[in-house]
């Protein structure tokens, strides 16, 4: 294992590629255009100066990081010598199918496959792989470089030996792995996070309570420092809306379908996607909840 694919320069796409350069591989970051990519070449330059901050990295440190990774918009040329795929595209099945299949036309015998998907089945997109023996699910959490999570996900297909050398890759940049037992929709973190997440904003949508008392709620009440429109913001309001749309789709939840509609319509059409834009629910680099008032205002 030598060279890296990282297919998506959103948040996480970004974050996966950081995070792999810095243990030494070599990466290519791919997305769908030159214009999409300077985006994500913006992301990995502050991504330098968090590592900096909270993993005490060196300039050289992060100039090296940074030199290992290159990046393009020709998948074919991504692929050329790739040893492992680590898909991080837009969570759509359609789209993702799509992309595996033509991934399967470009990448040599050799690649194996990962999806990091938050909430499809890898089982669901196997056959699109060409490869099924050679694929499995990969899930990382947001900034990944503190809170190191990898569950890695087989399907029946995948062949022992593949789920074994992805288990020692992300061992090998840092990442605690939890091998998962069998296909679970949102793993053990989503699974557990998504219910409470959304459970957050259902309220907001149907207009039980604003945002910022939800947030005040859970974290006096829980005595957390963290609380859910806290993690919209940093997973991107993509994220949540695709989350939202899917399960909407899913359970026939109007109140879901309430849900991405608000966050299309507030955030998404007007450029607000989370803290990569400087704006969500709160604002950044400075939003509310670290100011020391914020819990008895």
């Amino acid at each position: 294992m030598k060279n890296i694919v990282i297919a998506g320069c959103g948040v996480l796409g970004t974050q996966i590629a950081f995070q792999t350069a810095f243990y030494g591989y070599d990466v290519t970051l791919y997305d769908i255009s030159d214009d999409v990519l300077g985006n994500g070449r913006a992301s990995l330059v502050a991504l330098g100066e968090r590592y900096a901050t909270d993993m005490a990295a060196s300039p050289a440190q992060i100039a090296e990081t940074l030199a290992r990774i290159r990046m393009t918009d020709a998948l074919e040329t991504a692929l050329a010598n790739a040893d492992l795929l680590i898909e991080s595209i837009p969570e759509v099945l359609d789209i993702k199918i799509d992309f595996y299949k033509r991934a399967a036309g470009s990448a040599p015998a050799k690649t194996i496959f990962a999806t990091n998907t938050s909430t499809l089945l890898p089982s669901q997109i196997a056959d699109a792989t060409g490869r099924p023996d050679r694929f499995l699910a990969l899930h990382f959490a947001n900034e990944i470089w503190k809170r190191n999570t990898a569950e890695v996900m087989a399907h029946p297909a995948t062949d022992q030996a593949t789920f074994d050398t992805v288990v020692a890759f992300a061992g090998s940049i840092g990442m605690v792995t939890l091998p998962i037992g069998k296909e679970q929709p949102g793993y053990i973190t989503n699974s557990l996070v998504v219910p409470w997440v959304t459970a957050a904003l259902k309220l907001w949508a149907d207009e039980v309570a604003d945002f910022k008392s939800i947030d005040k709620c859970w974290m006096i009440s829980t005595g957390s420092r963290f609380a859910p429109f806290m993690l919209v913001d940093i997973g991107g309001m993509n994220t949540a809306y695709h989350l939202c749309d899917n399960l909407a789709t899913a359970q026939n939840e109007p109140l879901l379908a309430k849900v991405a509609n608000r966050i299309k319509t507030e955030f998404l059409e007007k450029g607000k996607f989370g803290v990569a834009t400087g704006e969500g629910f709160y604002r950044y680099p400075d939003p509310e909840y670290l100011n020391q008032n914020f819990l008895s205002q």
